[in-house]
């Protein structure tokens, strides 16, 4: 699943007239960055939710002729990321599957495809999700303290209050149908089941490799592209 649903706040005055995910970077529209990993990955089947001008988006999205698009509408009401993926949940099925951000999942490879790298770590005998992470030295453009905290099975934990932790989520994860399971009916984030998994032991991380562009402003655009063409030389 894509999340494309988002308002784009951040990317004023770009988003008045284009939605965040279809903003190019490097010559491509940000969602197409997240799908051709997805198509690279195997993936045949992908659910694009949409809200904030909606029929851009969709349009879009149906143009890729490598995987079958479905599409969840939110043009009714916005349902942030937890109630955008609950009522997704039907066209998802029963397995475990990738989420990606539209906007934030955006990186340079290392060696092997971190959604690679994802797929092989991802056991869920011990694990309700997966969250790709970003060490803070290997990101780009991203000015916050960190999210989490990254023991040594791969176990998080919440950053603690007024402190700066070494790892960021990439916006990209792989999710058992089961963390869902009990969740809130309507609009909800899902940093609610986040915290639910990571009382239960059950919400890991794994590093990337190569580095994360973080695309959140105006501002970052250029240096995003700026560390392409450095990692071309």
């Amino acid at each position: 699943m894509i999340l494309a649903a988002g308002l784009g706040k951040r990317m004023r005055p770009i988003t008045a007239t284009t939605p965040k995910p279809l903003i190019e970077v490097n010559g491509k529209a940000l969602m197409d960055h997240g799908m051709d990993k997805l198509a690279a990955a195997g993936v045949k089947r992908c659910v694009v939710n949409v809200h904030y001008l909606a029929d851009l988006v969709e349009v879009h999205a149906r143009r890729r002729k490598d995987m079958e698009i479905i599409i969840s509408d939110e043009r009714d009401a916005v349902l942030e990321t937890g109630g955008g993926v609950v009522k997704a949940l039907p066209a998802l099925g029963t397995d475990p599957f990738f989420l990606l951000n539209a906007d934030t999942a955006y990186w340079i490879e290392g060696v092997k495809p971190n959604l690679e790298h994802m797929i092989d770590a991802f056991d869920p005998e011990r694990m309700d999700g997966l969250l790709l992470i970003s060490d803070l030295i290997h990101a780009v453009g991203y000015e916050g303290r960190g999210d989490f905290l990254m023991d040594t099975e791969g176990r998080l934990t919440r950053r603690p209050e007024r402190h700066v932790t070494p790892f960021a989520y990439a916006g990209a994860a792989i999710f058992s149908p089961r963390l869902f399971d009990g969740a809130p009916g309507g609009k909800f984030s899902l940093n609610v089941l986040f915290d639910r998994a990571i009382a239960e032991g059950r919400l890991h991380g794994v590093l990337m490799e190569g580095i994360w562009l973080h695309v959140g402003t105006p501002k970052d655009i250029a240096a995003a592209e700026a560390a392409v063409r450095e990692s071309a030389d």
